[in-house]
């Protein structure tokens, strides 16, 4: 039983860090995104990853784009964005690839 039970344990610490890909359910989209100011690439490693509106105490908030450096073997970043479903929408998290 004591070994079921750190089983258990063990699984769903495991699972407690990680998010689904879609985690954030909005009854409406977001407004127009702002024109983003691109400032001048770092080094030729950067990679800008725009801005988005993400979902924040009952509104949505604007962060802004920002250049990186991507972990090595991904070079590509892959933008986030919010996705119709019935009744609302859903974010989908941005991530390199």
């Amino acid at each position: 039983m004591k070994r079921f039970v750190a089983i258990g344990v063990f699984a769903l610490a495991l699972t407690s860090g990680v998010a689904s890909a879609a985690d954030v359910f909005v009854r409406f989209g977001p407004p127009p995104p702002p024109r983003e100011v691109v400032v001048v690439q770092p080094s030729r490693r950067h990679v800008w990853v725009p801005g988005y509106y993400q979902w924040h105490h009952g509104r949505y908030v604007w962060t802004n784009g920002y250049w990186a450096v991507p972990p090595r073997g991904r070079g590509a970043w892959v933008p986030g964005y919010w996705a119709p479903k019935r009744g609302g929408y859903i974010w989908f998290g941005g991530h390199w690839r």
